[in-house]
Order: structure tokens, then sequence, then C-alpha cells
């Protein structure tokens, strides 16, 4: 994998939640195993018992502020801008984290999230404290999203790894994802959304026809 191969040694490294992210990290896996020597700050649990079982050092900020390069995946990629939706896996708040503390934040993903502009395939998530959520929904419709609440397989409410809940927040198209961004954060009662603004710094994107390279 081309975003694997970025990696070198001495590296503090990110690794993403999802299934794009858990073959990246089944690749620095083997290379890890080949000699390379790095370390590694997981954005979900999951991760990190792949990462850990693979024989990948693990750290954290309490040692390490910065991350070298964080290789992750994404559920929608604006072409030109290379803003994000994420956290469809229930991981965005860490997700969020470490790329924010981030040099570079490499994207990996097929095709079909490669899009003109965010909104149109796949909801917001937005990460909620489980205490008020309901009114964290009402004022999350004010801004014209239809929300809905995140349901684990047995049916009950999805928690993430940090105990919250998770509104999928459908706005259709967004025509201004920055301004949409900052004005979820201002919602009381909201931890964190799934638009990633800013963050990444390359995209790549596998297409019938080879890997696609975006740099912003």
């Amino acid at each position: 994998m081309a975003a694997v191969a970025m990696v070198e040694d001495g590296m503090v490294v990110g690794l993403g939640t999802g299934s794009t992210a858990a073959f990246a990290i089944e690749g620095l896996i083997a290379r890890v195993r080949g000699g390379l020597k790095i370390v590694g700050i997981p954005t979900s649990e999951r991760s990190a018992t792949q990462a850990r079982d693979g024989g990948i050092e693990l750290t954290d900020f309490a040692h390490h502020t910065k991350v070298d390069l964080t290789i992750d995946g994404a559920d929608e990629i604006a072409r030109d801008s290379l803003s994000l939706v994420k956290g469809l896996g229930g991981a965005l708040l860490r997700e969020k984290i470490v790329a924010a503390a981030s040099a570079r934040l490499v994207i990996v993903a097929d095709e079909p999230k490669l899009v003109a502009g965010l909104g149109g395939t796949v909801p917001v998530p937005v990460e909620v404290t489980g205490f008020g959520w309901q009114t964290t929904s009402v004022r999350l419709e004010r801004l014209g999203a239809r929300p809905v609440l995140r349901k684990a397989a047995d049916g009950a409410a999805f928690l993430t790894d940090g105990g919250n809940p998770i509104l999928d927040c459908h706005f259709g198209a967004i025509s201004d994802p920055a301004a949409l961004e900052r004005e979820i954060s201002m919602v009381v009662g909201v931890v964190e959304s799934g638009l990633f603004i800013g963050m990444a710094t390359t995209a790549l994107v596998a297409t019938p026809n080879g890997v696609l390279r975006f740099d912003r």
C-alpha cells in the first residue's frame, strides 16, 4: 500500500480506524516484522488490539505530543479541498485528536468515497454527551440536520470508546462544510463532529485503473 510506504524509521504513526485503516495496519505490521522501527498511537481500542497483537509498539500523548504521519480512512473525500466526513466507524473523536496532532494526515479510500461535495452520500456523525442527548438532537435539527441516534447490533444505543452516543446527522449536500463544522461545534452537548476540514494532506484513492493521489 502506497500510504504504508511513506512511513520511515523513527516515526510516531497515527493508526486509523475502519476496514481500510485495518489493511494499512496490517501493512505496517509486515514492515515492523521486517525491521521497521516505529511507535503507534491508535485511534480506537480495536486498532490498538490489532497493532499490539501484530507487534507494533504503542505509545500515547503523554509521551509524544506530535505525530509524524497518520494513515486513516474516510467516508467521504471532497475532491478539490480534501475536506472529509469521517466517523461511520465510531471513532471520530480520537481520530480527530490524532489528526490534529499530525504533521501529515494520509487518507486511504476506494473510489466511491471521492465526491464533488460533502454530505450527498453519508450523514455527518456527531458524538454527543449521553446526558441530554435528546435536547442536543433538537438543537442540531435547528441547523438543518435530521439526526438519528446510532444503534448497536443489539438495538441499544451505540457508544464510542469514550462512552458517548453518536447522532448521525443527515444534512444532504453541504454548501459550506467549514461553516457547518463551526456551527455544530457551538451546539451545547456536542463533543465532536465528523467534519474534518483542512486536516488531510494527501488522499490515496484506489480505482480500477490504479491509485490516484491528491495533495492539498
